[in-house]
């Protein structure tokens, strides 16, 4: 599956509820199913920036997956926790190049993000998808350097 057919995915599970309300309580919901990031792995090269809560992202490999990425994520926020379960249904387990060709504006306005979440949050989830896209970007330069 694309990221661009998650997406759609999500898409149609948020129109089967009938308002933010639901919406926001099912991204909670998400969230809630996230394995908490050890202390270990919460450190300032994890941190993401630009979001108010503070938000840790972890970007791996696994060697019974070659050429994908994995990622793992937490916050102190039960709604960004819901946010990064959505991110990792959109990004975890593709291949970078699929990460990278990813457009967030587009997946923001599919999944009506852009009208329910304040400036503050769009912001703090445009800095998450931004984080995942550079994670990828880097493992395609580093195949390409090696």
């Amino acid at each position: 599956m694309s990221v661009s057919q998650a997406a759609k995915e999500l898409a149609d599970d948020f129109a089967l509820l009938p308002d933010w309300e639901e919406r926001i309580a099912y991204v909670i919901d998400l969230g809630k199913a996230l394995q908490p990031l050890s202390e270990e792995e919460r450190t300032e090269n994890t941190r993401v920036r630009g979001c108010v809560s503070r938000v840790w992202l972890v970007c791996e490999s696994h060697p019974d997956a070659p050429g994908k990425l994995y990622f793992r994520g937490d916050s102190d926020a039960h709604l960004v926790r819901g946010e990064i379960a959505l991110l990792l249904r959109l990004f975890s387990g593709r291949t970078p190049a699929e990460i990278v060709e990813a457009d967030p504006p587009a997946i923001f306005t599919e999944l009506g993000l852009k009208e329910a979440l304040t400036m503050q949050r769009s912001n703090g989830l445009f800095a998450m998808m931004t984080r995942m896209q550079t994670c990828a970007h880097e493992m395609l330069q580093s195949t390409v350097a090696s």
